[in-house]
């Protein structure tokens, strides 16, 4: 059990099982028994049928990102079904304004943009092999290149957001089972648009290890 999701049962919020509902490629029966695991939330929606849920000032959670660093989580997206490989979810409307920071998760194999303490985009990912592994800890971006090319794999990577001077970076993919990379995040092009639009240079990246 990765640490967001061990945090749930502590009341701590879980990316994964709330607002991911299910790891990628999980069937519906296995995203109902997740979520029947943490009934009842420790959070409410602001009204029946809304893509958001709120916590309540008591309900608000600290979370470990990377290197001893924390963030408060204050609201996540209502995501009620299963994500699957190419899915994502994205909604910033009403959301006040705020720092933009990312959080991968590679043991869900899910990405959740955050606006301040509020999240605004989540999708399914792909991240590096076993032979290019992705690194982990806290990245600034460094660089945005909306047309990139990889000079190394000759393959379109775009709307890249580079981490690291090698190379690696978060961009559009075609995220599909049994595919991964050579060390970069690869999310869905769709998503990688919206990402690319709000991050900023600088900005924080944080990606958690595959076994926590």
């Amino acid at each position: 059990m990765n640490i967001w999701a061990r945090g749930i049962l502590g009341l701590t919020i879980s990316l994964t099982v709330i607002t991911a509902a299910a790891l990628a490629g999980r069937s519906s029966s296995d995203a109902k028994q997740l979520r029947s695991a943490v009934a009842p939330r420790p959070a409410k929606l602001i009204a029946e049928g809304t893509d958001r849920v709120i916590l309540t000032e008591q309900d608000q959670r600290t979370v470990a990102v990377a290197n001893g660093e924390k963030r408060i989580v204050s609201s996540l997206l209502n995501v009620t079904s299963p994500m699957h490989y190419g899915a994502f979810v994205w909604h910033d409307e009403g959301v006040p304004a705020g720092k933009i920071w990312v959080r991968v998760d590679l043991a869900g194999q899910t990405m959740s943009v955050f606006r301040g303490e509020h999240e605004i985009g989540t999708g399914v990912i792909l991240f590096g092999a076993d032979s290019h592994p992705t690194p982990i800890g806290r990245f600034p971006v460094i660089a945005k290149l909306k047309d990139h090319r990889s000079s190394i794999y000759d393959a379109a990577m775009p709307y890249t957001l580079r981490l690291t001077r090698d190379g690696v970076a978060i961009h559009g993919s075609n995220v599909r089972r049994g595919a991964a990379t050579h060390g970069c995040i690869g999310i869905p092009t769709a998503f990688a648009a919206k990402v690319f639009e709000v991050v900023k240079m600088a900005d924080p990246v944080y990606i958690l290890p595959v076994n926590q």
